[in-house]
């Protein structure tokens, strides 16, 4: 489950003189037990949040006024209908909030021979957008989990990342939010996500820097206390596609 791999709350004293006293080992050491006594965070993974919605002639108006904010005529031919076409492509965009994760992964199949190994979807492609300037990032995410005693279909595990990839994110939280939502509809004995993508606010403006991927890890149950698994998953993530079109 999501504790697993956590230690406890209590870890190993400094020594008087801190760290700097200590060993490159022994530093290591008391770093590793920092670490794992972090509680985890939660994150959301149900439906987006409960709020009221601006009407659709309220959006189109604020649509018109950023056109004008950036310089130019909403009045003229060229941009007279973008305001219904940017609200018709941000309910597009942003679809994910009237789906539910935990709804994708609710059917579940038993019989499946006795396979308890790793079930693995690689380079699903996904787009989303930045929560911070609300431009896109675009990427692939990596899912694995290890069932127990359930499998899911495996375009459940896509849908998952589809559903959350379609509201306004964070990487690190989208990341967050794929494992924990497996982990807390299938309970399986480990999950482990992967997302590398290349975010457009840092290509776009800013420092404007192109093809630089971010990438972000969450290891979940067995995943998280064994380096070996993760390995195998990083693994399978870097392999050659053995001629598939991807």
């Amino acid at each position: 489950m999501w504790e697993a791999g956590f230690g406890s709350a209590t870890g190993p004293a400094l020594p008087e003189k801190g760290l700097g006293a200590m060993d490159k080992e022994g530093t290591a050491r008391v770093m590793d037990a920092v670490v794992k006594k972090l509680k985890p965070v939660r994150p959301p993974v149900g439906r987006g949040p409960d709020i009221e919605r601006p009407s659709r002639e309220e959006a189109e108006a604020a649509v018109r006024t950023l056109i004008a904010w950036a310089g130019d005529d909403p009045d003229r031919e060229g941009l007279i209908d973008t305001p219904k076409r940017v609200v018709k492509a941000y309910r597009e965009f942003f679809s994910g909030y009237e789906d539910c994760p935990l709804e994708a992964l609710s059917r579940t199949f038993e019989d499946v021979g006795g396979y308890d190994d790793m079930v693995m979807l690689r380079d699903i492609e996904f787009n989303s957008h930045c929560e911070h300037h609300m431009v896109p990032f675009i990427g692939r995410a990596h899912v694995a989990y290890l069932p127990s005693d359930r499998v899911v279909g495996i375009s459940k595990l896509a849908r998952v990342v589809e559903i959350f990839a379609r509201r306004l994110q964070t990487q690190e939280t989208m990341t967050a939010q794929i494992a924990h939502a497996i982990d807390m509809k299938l309970q399986p004995r480990g999950v482990a996500v992967m997302i590398e993508a290349v975010h457009q606010c840092m290509s776009l403006r800013g420092v404007n820097k192109r093809n630089v991927a971010t990438i972000t890890t969450q290891f979940v149950g067995e995943f998280r206390a064994s380096p070996a698994l993760q390995a195998r998953f990083m693994e399978h993530v870097r392999a050659p596609s053995g001629g598939f079109s991807l």
